[in-house]
């Protein structure tokens, strides 16, 4: 594997500075003093893995990610346990979607041991950085990778550049959270990028997201394209539904991002006392099932949402629609125990899903 080389920033962050900003992070806020960089050129392949200080980039006008979109990114956390010790959570699923959304927008394809050793240098550097698991604090991180060539034409690019960059994190919803049901917008469609971690994805998703909030949503429930009838996604996250009969449904895949949450939270089901059940699911079942009180609990799940209760539904064709007593269900608070006690080491991992940092 290649060895990263390291120049160190000659501005450190001071220790009042980092530590006032781990105190209240927010998100994306605040930035570790260090980046990841490996380069790619056709022919010659990934090249000078390197640790270098946090710094803008000087990109030509007629880099071909500014034109046509080649960009995609992943999302994970560095978590601090009680003795002090560094860990990630699934790290290894991140670099094989990073692999898979490299070949939908026709990128150059980055080995994952290449991507979870840059992960595990910056995380190693910079473990100053990773809060204290008070409040579920954690150190996000964003791999991404774009098309870095000047060229007009409409090609793949030749050059890529891939970095990993990271910033302390609280809670991304510290609420519940309510639905638009849009009829306008759509996410994803078979064969296109909906499977793809890519930018232009959730670009597409923002005037929808403003839709939600005009109709006092916090975020959209997207169906699919062809009819609008099939529930896929929430917002950025991937939703389940917790019925009265001990199922767990999500959606299936298909067009939909395979969330490294959601797999998890389906492997957690049965501890639960829930059947996890993926298939397509309709939204009037969603809407029925609420209000007969078939389905007592929706959730959204995701890497920086973690699982966030949806209390609500809010649609043209059938109003404003409470889940339950609107409050979060006792299935959704388990899971989400559960998964986050796995992330900060206070729970047994059975499935052998975390890996120590160093």
């Amino acid at each position: 594997m290649a060895m990263f080389s390291l120049t160190r920033t000659t501005t450190p962050t001071s220790d009042a500075a980092r530590l006032a900003a781990l105190a209240d992070p927010g998100f994306g806020r605040y930035y570790v003093d260090h980046m990841a960089i490996i380069d790619y050129q056709a022919g010659d392949g990934w090249q000078e893995p390197r640790i270098v200080p946090m710094s803008e980039w000087a990109l030509h006008p007629a880099a071909a990610v500014l034109h046509y979109g080649q960009e995609i990114f992943e999302g994970l956390k560095a978590y601090r346990r009680d003795d002090d010790s560094v860990w990630l959570f699934r790290p290894e699923r991140n670099a094989a979607r990073f692999v898979q959304s490299a070949k939908r927008m026709g990128m150059a394809v980055l080995p994952e041991e290449l991507f979870l050793a840059s992960v595990n240098e910056l995380v190693e550097l910079e473990r100053d950085w990773v809060p204290v698991g008070e409040n579920e604090q954690s150190l996000y991180l964003r791999p991404f990778m774009i098309a870095s060539e000047p060229y007009l034409g409409v090609r793949e690019a030749n050059t890529y550049r891939f970095a990993v960059i990271a910033t302390p994190a609280g809670p991304y919803y510290s609420e519940p959270v309510k639905l638009w049901i849009t009829p306008n917008y759509t996410r994803a469609a078979p064969g296109g990028t909906g499977t793809a971690k890519c930018g232009g994805n959730y670009a597409a998703s923002l005037v929808a997201t403003q839709e939600a909030a005009a109709n006092g949503c916090g975020q959209v429930l997207w169906t699919d394209g062809a009819e609008h009838k099939w529930v896929e996604e929430c917002g950025t996250m991937n939703i389940m539904f917790v019925t009265d009969d001990g199922q767990l449904l999500t959606p299936s895949l298909g067009s939909i991002l395979a969330g490294v949450t959601r797999e998890s939270i389906l492997a957690l089901a049965a501890e639960h006392g829930l059947e996890a059940v993926e298939r397509p699911i309709s939204v009037d079942e969603v809407l029925d099932g609420v209000e007969s009180g078939r389905i007592p609990e929706v959730f959204a799940c995701g890497t920086a949402a973690v699982v966030t209760p949806i209390t609500g539904f809010n649609s043209p064709d059938r109003g404003v629609q409470t889940v339950a007593d609107g409050t979060p269900g006792t299935k959704t608070r388990e899971i989400r125990q559960h998964l986050v006690d796995i992330q900060f080491g206070r729970a047994e991992d059975k499935f052998g899903w975390t890996r120590k940092v160093g």
